[in-house]
């Protein structure tokens, strides 16, 4: 039973792809949305980056298409189109992320929609914002780390600017936007109205990226420079000790004063340039030295057992591989092992969410591309013979 879940009867249709919006719709889906992804004859370029077993089910549309169904339409034909409205009309979330002019030009503006179905919430994720310099431009992710200032923030320690290796930018924005359509979607059952909402990469990184390092800046007149100098820190960084690397974190006083004790240099906590957070920021290289010296000839399992004991936040460095086999993700089976129809055995990891003690379900597999095309068409009322035509015309 799944009606436990809070989106269990929002239906949601999903024009997306790649991995910002279809993360963005894997979310609601997790959380029992009906998420019905509309995907032209070719599919969602993701079908086929990384490893594949079948053709059309990589590795990467893998990860992120789960709880969802598909259907082919090919909007360039006026029988998709007719398709796509009566879907619109019997849902709750339209969600695309095409630029504003190409998504216009298909003729599902939002206005448009809003007259088929005044409840629906339009969500378009762009690149950029409407009337902007690059509105119009093509956008990914590595062009938005770099825009948003993520990657030049590599340049305190590496002299050069550098991505960080994830789809950050996709998945922060995936994050942002299930917030605002949710939010959206609650105004929605409350009033009867819905809602246009657009999401724009670089606004929501560029936000994101300077949450803590605007600093000074954040006054006028500016206070500082720009930048959080403990993050930008060279000695901000995974710490080498004897057998491996080790991440330490004190951070309140009595964390460091405990800290101290263990280094044994409990002197320390009188010493007025470490005696309380602010005048520990002002020098953090010189503590983060201290920590970097202190731990160097001790094994992990030394450190953690010493760091524990004094409720001193501490961890060890995981490789990718060294995930699998983590001993608090092995005790809360963060591993789930799913049985698809094609692709045989897949493991996926869990959500970290949790719903009345129970994590969110894997209630459909990831669909093979129109695998549900049938089904769907004779919910909104197509009957066998016209369901044929609509499936033979979207056809490679």
């Amino acid at each position: 039973m799944t009606n436990y879940l809070p989106l269990s009867g929002l239906k949601v249709v999903d024009l997306t792809n790649i991995i910002m919006g279809p993360y963005t719709t894997q979310l609601l889906g997790d959380l029992g949305a009906d998420i019905i992804k509309v995907e032209d004859i070719h599919g969602d370029m993701t079908r086929n980056i990384g490893v594949q077993k079948s053709s059309n089910m990589s590795s990467m549309y893998l990860g992120v298409n789960r709880n969802k169904r598909s259907i082919v339409l090919d909007l360039k034909k006026n029988i998709s189109k007719k398709v796509l409205w009566k879907l619109i009309k019997k849902s709750d979330v339209f969600i695309h992320n095409m630029r504003p002019t190409k998504m216009n030009k298909l003729g599902f503006s939002p206005m448009k929609i809003k007259k088929q179905n005044k409840k629906m919430i339009f969500v378009g994720l762009y690149g950029y914002g409407k009337y902007g310099e690059y509105t119009e431009q093509p956008a990914f992710d590595d062009i938005i780390q770099g825009q948003s200032g993520l990657a030049s923030l590599y340049q305190s320690r590496k002299k050069e600017p550098s991505f960080v290796p994830s789809v950050i930018a996709d998945k922060t924005i995936g994050l942002l936007a299930s917030t605002a359509l949710l939010a959206a979607y609650i105004k929605s059952l409350k009033t009867g109205e819905g809602s246009c909402v657009e999401v724009a990469m670089l606004e929501g990184m560029a936000s994101y990226t300077l949450l803590e390092h605007q600093h000074g800046q954040i006054f006028s007149p500016s206070r500082a420079s720009i930048g959080y100098p403990r993050l930008l820190s060279k000695r901000r960084k995974p710490y080498k000790t004897k057998d491996g690397y080790m991440c330490i974190l004190p951070y309140t006083n009595k964390q460091w004063f405990n800290f101290f004790e263990i280094i044994k240099k409990k002197n320390l906590k009188d010493d007025k340039r470490f005696s309380n957070i602010k005048a520990r920021s002002k020098d953090i290289n010189l503590l983060y030295k201290l920590v970097e010296e202190s731990v160097k000839k001790k094994t992990n399992a030394q450190l953690c057992k010493l760091l524990k004991k004094n409720d001193i936040p501490h961890g060890e460095v995981n490789t990718l591989d060294a995930l699998r086999t983590d001993k608090h993700l092995k005790k809360v089976n963060f591993f789930r092992k799913i049985k698809h129809p094609s692709e045989g055995n897949i493991l996926l990891p869990d959500t970290g969410i949790k719903i009345n003690n129970k994590s969110l379900p894997v209630r459909k597999h990831q669909p093979s591309l129109g695998e549900n095309s049938k089904e769907i068409l004779e919910e909104i009322g197509y009957n066998k013979k016209e369901i044929k035509k609509i499936i033979d015309l979207n056809k490679k």
